[in-house]
């Protein structure tokens, strides 16, 4: 179909393209009369009379306008009064499940009665009655069960018929309140109104106007069996049902032919676009004034948030200036840190060095107790200087008790020799004078030899100390 630029603009290029349409109706057993079957007979070689078929009629399409406002044109109808016979009859539009076709086509008028085609004019009103049959006999039986429910339920009017119908283009219908209608030819200056129908979303007016979509070209293509009506406005018949006028829901109007309508198109359309002009210029204003609300609205808020703004950079210095006292505050109390860190470290080498000094005042004062001179006992604590107090203290006291057993070692020596000058000994006893002098001179001898031991002993087991101890 051919899409104009307005229509494209309206944004409908792809609904437009759908151009089929379906008319639904409840489905009824049709039973021919014999009168029917004469006549059919005259004409051709087919046999109503058919144990594998089931017949059903409907009402296809009536002139005037339907519930969606498609309008069926006398004309467009008359040439496509034909189009359905001989069509595939399926199941709920399925088309790979095919249950039997469509056999005939009559147009009657809205009391049910035939319209002969040999009229020299057609009418301006009137429906399309199709006759169908659906296939009873299946080699499957599933399938054979499925039909027969299918044909019970018709029978108790549970099921509808719906026509699928092809066009390839449209026109505009306009009714007025006073039931005048007027064809508008939908081209690229009237194209505006497509939008305006409700098969394409539209409320199906415009201004005054009811608008409708007038079907050229149509052709139909086929029937389904559905089990919901959408458009209830035909009527499935039996062979003695009369039409219902009141129940087809049939707005006939008096459509006139497209060339005796051409000025008045072109002086509608000349209004329309005027119409449409103003419309536009009306739009404009209004966009405009909703621009400028929108603009002052958009002003007050950005001054709000640019005030808001400020304020948060006034914030965001101050927290910047209180960071950067916070980082000098910190980088002062880093240097006073260490600064008390070395003046610290200082105070403990001095501290240290006065342990020292104390500890080797003492370590002296204990090896000269043990005998050392000054001077000896300066050199042993530059040799002791890496042992602890408890092992300096354990050596001292082993140079004493080495010093003590060196003493009884000499005494018992002496005796040993005085045994021996016993005789020796006798003498000395007869000079008494002479004894005690000599016993007061030794006295004064023993404690000087005791002196000398313990310093001997203790150089020499310094000596020995010296040498087994390992330097650290």
């Amino acid at each position: 179909m051919l899409i104009y630029e307005q229509e494209i603009r309206d944004g409908l290029e792809d609904v437009i393209n759908t151009s089929t349409i379906a008319c639904v109706a409840p489905a009824i057993e049709f039973t021919p009369s014999q009168e029917f079957i004469n006549k059919i007979a005259t004409a051709s070689t087919y046999e109503y009379d058919q144990i594998d078929l089931f017949h059903l009629q409907s009402i296809l399409v009536s002139t005037g306008w339907n519930k969606n406002d498609d309008v069926f044109d006398p004309v467009e109808m008359w040439k496509a009064r034909k189009t359905p016979e001989d069509k595939p009859f399926n199941f709920m539009h399925n088309e790979k499940d095919i249950i039997g076709h469509i056999t005939a086509n009559t147009v009657v008028d809205f009391e049910g009665n035939e319209i002969s085609e040999d009229i020299d004019e057609f009418p301006s009103s009137f429906n399309i009655l199709t006759k169908a049959v659906i296939y009873k006999s299946w080699s499957d039986q599933e399938q054979k069960q499925r039909i027969e429910q299918i044909i019970a339920e018709i029978k108790q009017n549970k099921w509808f018929v719906s026509m699928e119908c092809l066009f390839p283009s449209f026109d505009y219908a306009l009714l007025d309140s006073e039931g005048n209608t007027k064809i508008i030819e939908r081209n690229e200056a009237s194209a505006f109104l497509t939008k305006h129908l409700r098969a394409y979303g539209g409320r199906g007016s415009y201004e005054d106007y009811k608008v409708g979509r007038l079907l050229r070209d149509l052709a139909f293509s086929g029937k389904g069996l559905v089990s919901k009506p959408a458009n209830p406005r035909s009527v499935i018949l039996d062979g003695n049902q009369v039409f219902d006028q009141s129940k087809s829901e049939i707005l006939t109007i008096d459509f006139i032919k497209e060339k005796s309508m051409s000025d008045n198109q072109e002086s509608k359309i000349a209004e329309l676009q005027s119409e449409l002009k103003q419309a536009k210029a009306e739009h404009q204003k209004l966009l405009e004034k909703v621009v400028a609300e929108k603009e002052n609205e958009y002003k007050v808020k950005i001054e709000a948030l640019e005030a808001s703004l400020a304020e948060k950079l006034s914030e965001v210095n101050e927290l910047t200036s209180q960071k950067q006292e916070l980082v000098e505050a910190n980088e002062k109390l880093q240097e006073e840190a260490e600064a008390a860190k070395k003046d610290m470290e200082k105070k403990e080498e001095e501290m240290m060095e006065m342990k020292k000094k104390a500890m080797m005042m003492k370590r002296k004062a204990q090896l000269e107790e043990a005998g050392f001179s000054s001077e000896e006992a300066d050199t042993a604590l530059e040799s002791f200087a890496s042992v602890d107090d408890q092992s300096f203290e354990n050596v001292v006291a082993l140079m004493k008790k080495k010093a003590v057993m060196y003493k009884k070692d000499k005494k018992e020596e002496t005796m040993a020799e005085e045994e021996v000058d016993s005789a020796e000994a006798s003498e000395a006893v007869l000079d008494t004078a002479e004894e005690t002098n000599e016993v007061a001179v030794a006295e004064v001898d023993e404690q000087i030899d005791e002196s000398e031991t313990l310093r001997s002993v203790a150089s020499e087991w310094l000596g020995s100390i010296l040498q087994s101890t390992p330097k650290k």
